[in-house]
């Protein structure tokens, strides 16, 4: 059975090609393009792994996870976000995030961040802090 993912962003492109990237390997179980709809998807499906964006439309990603950790939410977090500043990365991780890649290198990333979190690891995609 393959582990099953909760993709969430706002743009459809990037939806488009993390889905094609993520399917062969693994269950996409659901997509949300809001913090909101995120919350609610993953306590609906109660996914293994959820991927998601920072900066989102109603409810940031970040804060989307406070409140998925609050309703005991077991998914793993991974963030997947164009923000390589060192102060995003930080905040993601005091929220308990599994993994943290980069949009621009999630080709190359992405699948060993799920792989790492499905593992118990934290994965966190090579960057120069701006």
């Amino acid at each position: 059975m393959k582990p099953r993912i909760l993709l969430a962003d706002d743009h459809p492109t990037l939806l488009e090609a993390a889905s094609t990237l993520l399917k062969p390997h693994f269950d996409l179980v659901g997509i949300a393009t809001d913090g909101a709809m995120m919350v609610s998807e993953a306590l609906r499906l109660r996914p293994d792994v959820i991927v998601t964006d920072v900066t989102m439309p109603v409810m940031t990603g970040i804060d989307a996870a406070i409140q998925l950790r609050k309703s005991w939410s077991s998914a793993k977090v991974i963030f997947l976000t164009i923000h390589s500043e060192e102060e995003f990365l930080k905040a993601c991780m005091a929220q308990g995030a599994s993994g943290y890649v980069i949009k621009s290198r999630m080709k190359t990333h992405l699948i060993p961040a799920i792989d790492a979190a499905l593992e118990g690891r934290t994965y966190i995609s090579p960057f120069m802090p701006t």
